[in-house]
């Protein structure tokens, strides 16, 4: 394929550009005429109008030179991945990747053997979305050897040249294809990009699990997750990458809850895709090597030691919230909300009723449980796992009492247990 000719247009809000710290880069990169674009992500969402959250840079100039120009710049430089030509430079705690241009010389499927260049078209045939591919010079002047901002405007995700060759060098891109879908894509998707993630979704499990945690975790924030994952389920792709994910619908109205104002949660979401099984989410927490943290909390949402729903009377909702916690009483609102709502018999008087307990779980202020352990020890109960079960046998006690006992109330609960066993 032969690219058409440069756009010569230029970004129309450039003013992240001109932010004091990415001009001290850009300046220092071009010190003895060196040459420098911003490339990718940055360049995408400023012409759509978008938040820019990285700024990546790349230049003919070697790494080497890159690292002297910084380093006589006053900035310091990293040398985050050398050996592909990855410099990153950091002012005043911003950080700025910085690459110089490259092309593949071999593939090994995450990995590549490559070589330096100083042709910018070369560079961008190996990104993997045309979308990805657009360039811009310092003054905003932009360069689209792939046709990039017609995809964007069109809502269309397209891989740079063959589909499956771009999904062969990194089988992670399959993913990213649905991701860059659920965020950007508009309309019927690119059918040859569909056809090649059918043809290749059996290689999906080969990727590590913290891979595709990644590209899940950003494609369930999208605003309208659920379509890019009923994509993956009809052309086979979700049962490779997440067979769990069985209640797209669920996740599909607690994103419609969260554009009401909610803050959009990664883990919900997921939690939302779920059916109520231990295991399941114990297998998955484990295949996609969550933290503990994150394992716990997903265990916990898949799974609820308490129900939170709008029927509970007052004094039951602040047992669970005692039992379970602000965060995750407010997690189990929000997805019994979904739930009832996936299910078509959301009246609005629940709606309210759901915002009522996650209001509630916000205003929580958990009480204080007035006994210890070593009150159990000061009776005289010998030091062992008896303590353990009397005390939380007397916490029981006050919870089902609206926490009202005091600590004489409850030390006189705990003296009565110790002595009725």
């Amino acid at each position: 394929m032969v690219p058409p000719a440069d756009t010569g247009d230029r970004l129309a809000d450039g003013r992240w550009m001109e932010a004091p710290e990415t001009r001290a880069v850009v300046a220092a990169l071009a010190a003895d005429g060196g040459r420098v674009r911003f490339v990718g992500g940055c360049v995408r969402d400023a012409i759509l109008g978008r938040p820019i959250k990285d700024i990546d840079l790349a230049t003919p100039d070697p790494p080497e030179t890159v690292m002297r120009r910084l380093e006589t710049a006053g900035i310091r430089a990293i040398p985050t991945g050398i050996a592909h030509g990855t410099v990153t430079a950091v002012v005043n705690g911003k950080h700025f990747e910085i690459t110089t241009l490259r092309h593949d010389v071999e593939t090994f499927g995450r990995r590549a053997r490559v070589a330096f260049t100083d042709d910018w078209t070369a560079d961008a045939a190996r990104r993997d979305f045309t979308v990805n591919a657009i360039s811009a010079d310092p003054d905003g002047a932009l360069h689209d050897p792939f046709n990039g901002r017609d995809d964007l405007a069109a809502g269309r995700i397209r891989f740079v040249g063959d589909a499956e060759t771009r999904i062969r060098e990194d089988v992670l891109r399959l993913l990213r294809f649905f991701r860059f879908q659920a965020w950007y894509g508009r309309g019927a998707p690119d059918a040859a990009a569909l056809a090649a993630a059918r043809k290749l979704a059996h290689l999906v499990p080969g990727l590590s699990g913290e891979r595709v945690a990644g590209e899940m975790f950003k494609l369930v924030l999208a605003p309208d997750p659920a379509a890019a994952l009923r994509l993956m389920a009809a052309d086979g792709v979700l049962r490779h990458a997440l067979p769990e994910a069985t209640n797209i619908a669920r996740l599909a109205a607690l994103a419609g809850i969260d554009r009401e104002g909610g803050r959009p949660d990664a883990l919900r979401r997921l939690a939302a895709l779920l059916p109520r099984d231990a295991g399941m989410a114990a297998a998955l927490a484990g295949r996609l090597r969550l933290s503990n943290a994150d394992r716990d909390r997903l265990m916990q949402l898949a799974v609820p030691a308490a129900a939170v729903y709008p029927g509970l009377d007052t004094r039951a909702r602040r047992r669970a919230l005692h039992r379970l916690g602000a965060d995750i009483f407010r997690d189990l609102a929000f997805l019994a909300w979904a739930g009832r709502a996936a299910g078509g018999d959301l009246a609005p008087a629940d709606a309210d009723a759901f915002r009522a307990l996650i209001a509630m779980a916000a205003a929580w202020v958990p009480p204080v449980f007035p006994i210890k352990g070593r009150d159990a020890l000061a009776l005289g109960v010998p030091a062992g796992p008896r303590v353990g079960r009397l005390v939380a046998a007397v916490e029981g006690w006050w919870a089902e009492n609206d926490f009202r006992p005091d600590r004489a109330a409850c030390l006189a609960w705990l003296r009565a247990l110790a002595g009725g066993e």
